[in-house]
């Protein structure tokens, strides 16, 4: 027997091998219709897979945001073997569930496609949930996956298994559709009740300029036909709010194909907000103990090397640009520049805190099919801060920041958030390395980053 303990703290002991759905219609046969995955051991799994050991559990529904995820994951799933009936010999790149909904790239090959066709998908991807097939988890080795994928002729997938380590290789399948995939999965395609494709756009391969450009599928889908009628509703009222065309309208911000994409042109309507938001914003940091600072838009290879930034964030900074031999990278982040600011002051432990301030312009590759607006743009300038203080400091700096926060909120009439504090696990730094760390020979000072 294995000891379950649910999210109240409630024991229960199961036979070992019984699945999270098994549990589930142990409790009541209506929760079972409505659980999509399972988080066991705080990582989300298929709702059928067999549990070992004694674990913690969750049952992810739809009002979960992991369940929402899953069921979006299955559906890109679900879309990519519509796409495969209607376009054979076509290839897929990678199918990810994203904040709403889920995308696919896919390699179309001599087919066409554009949005008059989503209709068509969309009945296929209904006809095939509606056929209540099992998302089934099989675990392959290596060579079976490049045999499967060499034999399908998808070198898209066999890119990706080259990576990968023999003996944590998964396929997942559903009907008439086989795909690589870590999972998790819903049970069957028979939760999906209501799909919409919401649009196309062109993706390269691995984010690199240098392979083929994909196209790109986004779309949704739900539970209930109704929610899916509610989605739609507040699309079509957040368009009229859409800051795009506010932006237009109102004659704040442009963008030029000349100067590129992702590359806002504040007009002097814009720019004259920005002043009076920077103003409200200095004399709030000046208050509270904030130095500001300014730091250059460019810096060396090295600078980046050193603070950890560059193994980790390439991806998302603009190629280098090769002078006098060095390498130089426009800024992604404020983050080392600020470092070598507080190593040039070099205070005392009873100095601090010290609050370094800066509207830093920051430049971010982000890829042409994720451009939107000003949400999501290659040029910004972050509000940034670092503040370097004692561990005994913490608390109250944090505090402080918080305060700030809610301070902001309020003048702008903000009353729905979310705030997220998140801590870095000792035994996996990883990108929090350069989150919380102990500052050159100073055993008391740490900076965190707000």
């Amino acid at each position: 027997m294995i000891k379950i303990t649910f999210p109240d703290q409630k024991v229960r002991e199961y036979p070992k091998g019984t699945s999270a759905m098994e549990i589930a219609k142990s409790i009541s046969e209506g929760l079972a219709r409505n659980v999509l995955a399972a988080k066991v051991n705080g990582e989300t799994w298929d709702a059928g897979r067999p549990i070992q050991e004694d674990s913690t559990l969750q049952l992810l529904t739809w009002e979960d945001g992991d369940g929402k995820s899953t069921m979006w994951h299955s559906s890109a799933h679900l879309m990519a073997e519509a796409l495969e009936a209607i376009y054979p010999g076509i290839k897929f790149g990678i199918g990810p569930p994203i904040d709403h909904g889920f995308y696919y790239d896919v390699d179309l090959g001599d087919h066409t496609l554009s949005s008059e066709d989503f209709k068509k998908i969309e009945d296929k991807m209904m006809e095939l949930a509606r056929k209540n097939e099992k998302y089934v988890r099989r675990e392959v080795s290596k060579a079976e996956a490049l045999e499967y994928f060499t034999k399908k002729g998808d070198n898209y997938k066999l890119d990706l298994i080259s990576e990968l380590e023999d003996g944590k290789i998964t396929f997942y399948e559903q009907g008439n559709f086989t795909d690589l995939c870590r999972g998790p999965h819903i049970p069957d395609t028979g939760f999906i009740k209501a799909a919409k494709l919401m649009n196309i756009a062109g993706a390269y391969w691995r984010g690199d300029e240098n392979n083929k450009q994909l196209t790109r599928i986004y779309g949704i889908t739900f539970p209930k036909k109704s929610l899916l009628d509610e989605y739609l509703t507040m699309l079509e009222e957040a368009k009229k709010r859409d800051h795009r065309k506010i932006g237009k309208e109102l004659e704040i911000f442009t963008f030029d194909d000349d100067v590129g994409p992702g590359l806002p042109l504040w007009l002097p309507n814009g720019a004259a907000i920005i002043e009076q938001l920077e103003k409200l914003a200095k004399s709030t940091e000046q208050a509270a103990g904030y130095e500001r600072v300014r730091t250059p838009h460019i810096a060396k290879e090295s600078m980046y090397l050193t603070s950890g930034h560059l193994p980790y964030y390439e991806d998302s900074m603009f190629p280098p640009m090769i002078m006098d031999g060095e390498k130089y990278y426009l800024k992604a982040m404020n983050c080392p520049h600020h470092h070598k600011i507080f190593k040039e002051i070099n205070p005392s432990y009873r100095d601090l805190p010290i609050r370094l301030a800066e509207y830093g312009t920051c430049y971010r590759y982000e890829q042409s099919g994720e451009l939107f607006g000003l949400m999501r743009v290659r040029c910004l300038q972050m509000n940034d801060a670092h503040i370097y203080c004692t561990k005994e400091q913490f608390a109250s700096e944090f505090q402080a920041v918080n305060d700030m926060y809610l301070k902001y909120f309020k003048i702008f009439n903000i009353d729905k958030y979310i705030m997220r504090f998140s801590v870095h696990d000792p035994k996996k730094l990883g990108k929090s390395m350069s989150t919380i760390r102990n500052c050159g020979k100073r055993p008391k000072t740490w900076y965190v980053r707000f």
